[in-house]
C-alpha cells in the first residue's frame, strides 16, 4: 500500500491516533477495494483556508468543504482475487475544522467523520457519485458497509450535503 498521509492543517484537534486511524482505515479499504499495494495515494488535511480556495479553484463554490476528492488514472475497484496491481488513485483533502463542526451537528466523534469523510473520499477516487438517486443509493450502501465492517458497529451518519457538491 503506498499512501501518503500528510496533516497540514496544524489543527489541535488531529492527534497521532487520527493519524494512525486513517492509516488503518485506509490500508482497511485498500483490501476490500481490490487496490494493490502498488497503488499510490495521497490524503492531507488542511486548513479551512486551504479548503476554501481549494472548493473555489475546483468546484466554483465558495466557503471550505469537509472532503475533496482528485482522482488520477480513473482507477476502479478490483477484487481479492485480481486486484488493480498499480496506479495512482489520486488524492483526498480533508478539513479537520469542518470536520469537527459536522461531527458535533451529527453527534458522533470527529475520528467517527474523518473515517466517513476518507471512505467517502475513496469511493469518488474509484468512481462512486452520489448526483443520481440510484448513485446515492449505492454509494451511500456501500460506505456505510465499508464503515460498520471497519469499525465494528453502525456507522455514522453522514452530514446531509447538496448532491451538487
Amino acid at each position: 500500500m503506498t499512501v501518503t498521509l500528510d496533516d497540514e492543517s496544524g489543527s489541535p484537534l488531529i492527534t497521532a491516533a487520527h493519524l494512525a486511524e486513517l492509516t488503518d482505515l485506509t490500508a482497511f479499504l485498500y483490501a476490500r477495494l481490490g487496490l494493490g499495494s502498488a497503488v499510490e495515494l495521497s490524503v492531507t488535511l488542511v486548513d479551512e483556508e486551504e479548503m476554501e480556495r481549494l472548493h473555489l479553484e475546483w468546484m466554483d463554490l465558495p466557503g471550505p468543504t469537509d472532503v475533496m476528492s482528485f482522482p488520477m488514472d480513473e482507477l476502479r475497484p478490483g477484487s481479492p482475487e485480481q486486484p488493480v496491481a498499480e496506479g495512482t488513485l489520486g488524492d483526498i483533502v480533508l478539513c479537520p475544522a469542518v470536520a469537527q463542526s459536522q461531527a458535533e451537528t451529527a453527534g458522533h466523534s470527529l475520528s467517527d467523520e474523518l473515517c466517513l469523510l476518507t471512505t467517502h473520499g475513496m469511493l469518488h477516487l474509484l468512481g462512486h457519485d452520489h448526483h443520481e438517486p440510484a448513485e446515492r443509493t449505492e454509494m451511500f450502501g456501500l460506505q456505510k458497509a465499508l464503515l460498520e465492517e471497519f469499525l465494528g458497529r453502525e456507522a455514522p451518519v453522514p452530514t446531509e450535503t447538496d448532491p451538487a457538491e
